[in-house]
């Protein structure tokens, strides 16, 4: 599912991003990403919700680079129920042309995932083991 948060500069789309994670946190199974451009609101997100400074990672500089940089945060942890994207724009050579074909490749990655883990279920080994690829949600500030 991917979820985007729309609206002029200054409406409040953080702020309801920030409130929605913490909310969800409680209730959660799986754990919960949040990705922003800077540290600034990580004394503003529950202590539990994993928080990523894009600034850390300055080489990341294009729509390509990017999926692959969430695809590794995914690859590392397969207990994830949820990304949070806090201006996504902001992070790299976005333009809002590129945001179909954005969520149009995470969202045909992890339909391909999910199909092929289903099919083999010797591979999990755990009980929460790859649970969260079926159910995985996307929620995108987008300026």
């Amino acid at each position: 599912m991917v979820k985007l948060l729309v609206g002029h500069k200054g409406t409040g789309k953080t702020k309801q991003m920030i409130d929605l994670a913490n909310e969800q946190v409680e209730t959660s199974n799986g754990s919960l990403i949040f990705i922003n451009k800077n540290s600034r609101l990580m004394y503003d997100l529950k202590y539990k919700i994993r928080v990523v400074c894009m600034e850390e990672y300055e080489h990341v500089t294009n729509s390509d680079e990017y999926i692959g940089f969430i695809y590794g945060i995914i690859s590392s942890d397969h207990d994830i129920e949820t990304v949070y994207i806090d201006s996504i724009l902001k992070h790299a050579d976005f333009s809002l042309g590129d945001i179909p074909e954005f969520l149009g490749r995470l969202k045909s990655h992890f339909k391909e995932l999910w199909n092929g883990l289903r099919s083999k279920p010797q591979r999990r080994k755990r009980r929460n083991d790859w649970c969260g690829f079926q159910n995985m949600k996307y929620l995108t500030n987008l300026s």
